[in-house]
């Protein structure tokens, strides 16, 4: 366990409440329910705290160390939203263009009568998907892992891991467009491979790969030298192990994905980045600002606000998520969610009113508190299961330890600043 003590006394934190996050942390990596993690709080202008607490490789005995690298999943969708946010402000796109424009592979789409029924019960789309339907998840598409009933079998048969495939974009874009919508577009929000066909796009649209546009507009003006979608071989001893809870044996299993030689043919929008704790910090002190972080501007002031606000309907936010009432006092903008009503959000987490991030599948999750100048982050590498009808099961672990691991780093951090 790494908790740097001469930091904890910094940025208005009580140094007693700070000083219990590594100690409930370790707890759970001594129980067996996660083999580590690498967490952050970055608070005005200056990191607070950074714990890097079990392994990275256990049977290797390899630590956790500040540079550890971790599959990032779906916290790689609010950076491929600002990569489309940065081509609307340069007029290429509009938030209500049909996406047809682009792809038209998405034209003439069906959609389910019943979203968990026949997959030849169906009725035409009554209008295009949208970029703006993309963003919010409410394009119609689906993920196999959110859906039930058929279309989930035919979205992991046609297209494979949500992850890791062998297609690359325009076959991809094809095979995902000969699916039914679950939902007609606009309808409903429902997690999907929308940021996925985002990052394609985004590719189109600029007249390169979606992999080299990140890195030339995004990735290497931040400095975010350890993100991308592989990680080359001198690298990969740096590399957090995916694990999950065999409960025959009661056992941490590695599960990690296979290395490639070479950067993957699906480099994913919605889930396929690698990254570290310093490299994500500065994606998300970015954000925080508004935009902008040590004089590279990539949005506006105002395509920020128009992307960290709710975006969601009433009725929209009264459908389960995930399988709970995810957007009790949240909403969703344009590939971030939000916190809209504190006490209401405060059963599954913590943090001010417009509090923005978006987790990853993988239990990784980050927050940019703009009322308490504030940015955690908090990551860790376990397998939930990505397979079809797996929607009930949350990312934050599979044992109530691993579950309660994040919320309480949330709560403990949030008590040590007397909120």
């Amino acid at each position: 366990m790494d908790g740097d003590q001469s930091l904890k006394t910094k940025g208005g934190f009580a140094a007693e409440s700070l000083a219990a996050i590594p100690v409930h942390l370790q707890s759970v990596v001594d129980a067996g329910d996660l083999s580590g993690f690498v967490t952050l709080i970055w608070r005005k202008g200056e990191i607070v705290q950074l714990n890097t607490i079990g392994q990275r490789d256990v049977a290797a005995g390899k630590p956790m160390t500040r540079d550890t690298m971790f599959r990032i999943a779906s916290m790689t969708k609010p950076i491929t939203s600002v990569a489309a946010l940065m081509l609307m402000e340069e007029g290429k796109l509009k938030l209500d263009d049909p996406i047809t424009k682009w792809a038209p592979e998405f034209a003439n789409m069906k959609v389910l009568k019943d979203a968990a029924g026949p997959l030849d019960q169906v009725y035409d789309a009554p209008r295009d998907i949208t970029i703006d339907d993309l963003m919010t998840h409410r394009s119609g598409l689906a993920y196999g892992f959110t859906s039930v009933g058929p279309i989930a079998h035919a979205y992991e048969h046609a297209l494979g891991s949500p992850l890791a495939n062998p297609h690359g974009p325009d076959e991809w874009l094809k095979k995902l467009a000969a699916l039914p919508l679950s939902y007609a577009p606009g309808e409903r929000f429902h997690y999907s491979h929308a940021t996925d066909v985002l990052g394609f796009l985004v590719g189109r649209i600029a007249g390169t790969t979606f992999q080299d546009f990140l890195k030339s507009r995004i990735l290497g003006p931040l400095g975010m030298t350890d993100t991308d979608f592989w990680c080359p071989p001198e690298k990969r001893d740096r590399m957090a192990k995916l694990y999950r809870l065999d409960e025959a044996n009661d056992r941490l299993e590695d599960v990690s994905f296979v290395h490639e030689d070479h950067p993957p043919h699906f480099c994913g929008g919605g889930g396929g980045l690698i990254s570290t704790a310093d490299d994500y910090l500065k994606f998300a002190r970015l954000m925080l600002n508004k935009g902008e972080l040590d004089g590279v501007r990539l949005i506006s002031p105002e395509t920020h606000a128009l992307m960290c606000a709710n975006r969601l309907t009433p009725a929209q936010r009264e459908i389960p998520f995930m399988g709970i009432p995810f957007w009790m006092g949240q909403g969703f903008g344009l590939g971030v969610s939000m916190i809209t009503d504190p006490e209401k959000q405060a059963w599954m987490g913590a943090g001010s009113e417009g509090s923005f991030g978006w987790p990853g599948a993988f239990g990784t999750w980050w927050q940019a508190d703009p009322v308490e100048d504030m940015v955690m982050i908090y990551l860790i590498q376990n397998s939930m299961p990505l397979g079809p009808e797996a929607a009930s099961q949350l990312a934050t672990g599979q044992r109530m330890g691993g579950r309660a691991a994040l919320p309480v780093f949330q709560k403990l951090t949030y008590a040590a600043l007397g909120k």
